[in-house]
Order: structure tokens, then C-alpha cells, then sequence
């Protein structure tokens, strides 16, 4: 794991107080996605997690413009791989994994206080590994066009994430 911050105390200090919302991005390949979750993170108050590999350097300039002014504090966690994650999964949060091809819509979905957001690639989602490891776990975004194959990464993570916060707010 690599934490995107000095190494002098906790990588949530920024933040306030620690995350009790995780975004997981997975494979991400568009920076600008990466960068405008992690901007959504922030005003969410969620941790931005991305496992490797990643479809860019995090020192593109893409990220940053995306993140505007805020990349600096969103101070992603780095996981080199899925198994690192997963094995630090459990201290995070319940895991909800993001597919278009889910059986569950997030509308029926009751979040708990610590949930885990995870959302695949742009190109091609979650791995199937993935899918077939969690499949009481994954959750869609409807679409009133269901010959959409899915809404943008950036967009899906906005949508999970403020659903969470009202959800939140009603109880």
C-alpha cells in the first residue's frame, strides 16, 4: 500500500476526522475520472482508495486539473494490487461492488454506517473475478434507457456517494 501523503501522522488528518465512507476505484484508466472522484470524495467526506494498475501517473497534470486546487488533500491510498485491498477490506467497511449487470438496484439498498464503494474501470467495469467472488454484493445504478451499457465513472461514484449521505441524513 502507498499513501499519497508526507508519512507525518494520519493520512486523514486533512479531512477532518477518519472517513466512515470508502471509495474504491479499481483498475482506474481516465485520470480525469479519478480526479473529479476524488474531489467528490472530499466534499462526501469519503477516503479515495485506487488499486493498481492504473491507466495514468497520478503526477499528470490531467489529475490534478480534474481534482482542481483540492487534489493535494484528497491524498489517495495506493494498493498495488486487489489482494492487498481486500485484505485490508474488512477494516474499511461492508463492500458494495459497482456492475451494470447487477441483480441489486442501489434505490434497494439500506447502507450501513461503514460502506465500501467499489467501482471498476471505465473500459470494462469490475474484473469477473470480481463479480463472481461478490455476487450478493453487487449493486447497479438504474438507467430509464436500458440499452445504456453504463454512466461514467466519475458520475456512478457522485451518485453512490451522495445516495449514502441522504440515506444518512434520514436516519
Amino acid at each position: 500500500m502507498m499513501s499519497l501523503h508526507d508519512g507525518t501522522g494520519s493520512p486523514d488528518e486533512d479531512q477532518g476526522e477518519t472517513p466512515t465512507m470508502h471509495v474504491v476505484l479499481v483498475h482506474p484508466e481516465i485520470a480525469w475520472n479519478t480526479g473529479n472522484s476524488g474531489r467528490t470524495c472530499l466534499a462526501a467526506g469519503a477516503r479515495l482508495h485506487l488499486v493498481r494498475p492504473l491507466g495514468f501517473s497520478l503526477d499528470e497534470r490531467e489529475v490534478r486539473r480534474a481534482g482542481v486546487d483540492y487534489w493535494p488533500r484528497v491524498r489517495p491510498t495506493v494498493w498495488q494490487e486487489w489482494g492487498e485491498f481486500e485484505a485490508h477490506l474488512p477494516g474499511l467497511g461492508e463492500p458494495f461492488l459497482f456492475s451494470a449487470e447487477a441483480p441489486l438496484q442501489l434505490w434497494d439498498i439500506s447502507f450501513p454506517p461503514h460502506p465500501a464503494l467499489i467501482f471498476g474501470r471505465e473500459s470494462g467495469g469490475l474484473p469477473e473475478e470480481l463479480r463472481q467472488r461478490y455476487p450478493d454484493r453487487l449493486v447497479c445504478i438504474p438507467m430509464a434507457d436500458t440499452r445504456m451499457r453504463s454512466l461514467n465513472l466519475s458520475t456512478a461514484v457522485a451518485i453512490v456517494a451522495y445516495e449514502v449521505l441522504r440515506q444518512r441524513r434520514g436516519r
